[in-house]
C-alpha cells in the first residue's frame, strides 16, 4: 500500500545533526576568541618561541589558545593567551599605513 516516506531519512538526519553540531562548535569558537578562528596563518602559531612549528601547537590553535586583535591608530597588535589561565603567550604588532582613499572615509 501506499506508504509515507519520512521527510528525512535516519542517514541524511545524521549529517544534518552533525553539520549543526559543527556550526555550533565554530560558532562557540570564534564567540571565545580562540586563535583558530582568527585567521593566524600556521607559521605564527609558535606557542613556545621554540622557532618550529609542531602539530601540537597547531591543535593548541583549536582550543588552547585565544588571540585578541587592538588598534591604536597605525598600529595593530594581536595578543595571544592561554584560553584557560589567560597568561599572555605572546603579542605580535606592526604598523599599517593607510592610503589617501581609505583615510579620508
Amino acid at each position: 500500500m501506499n506508504q509515507v516516506r519520512p521527510r528525512f531519512s535516519p542517514r541524511r538526519r545524521g549529517l544534518l545533526a552533525a553539520v549543526l553540531a559543527l556550526m555550533a562548535l565554530i560558532g562557540w569558537a570564534s564567540w571565545q576568541g580562540l586563535a583558530i578562528t582568527r585567521g593566524i596563518e600556521t607559521r605564527d602559531m609558535d606557542w613556545n618561541g621554540d622557532g618550529i612549528v609542531e602539530q601540537r601547537e597547531i591543535w593548541e590553535a583549536f582550543y588552547a589558545v585565544t588571540a585578541e586583535r587592538s588598534r591604536e591608530g597605525g598600529r595593530e597588535c594581536t595578543t595571544f593567551r592561554r584560553y584557560r589561565s589567560g597568561e599572555v603567550i605572546r603579542v605580535d604588532c606592526r604598523t599599517v599605513f593607510e592610503t589617501e582613499d581609505a583615510a579620508a572615509k
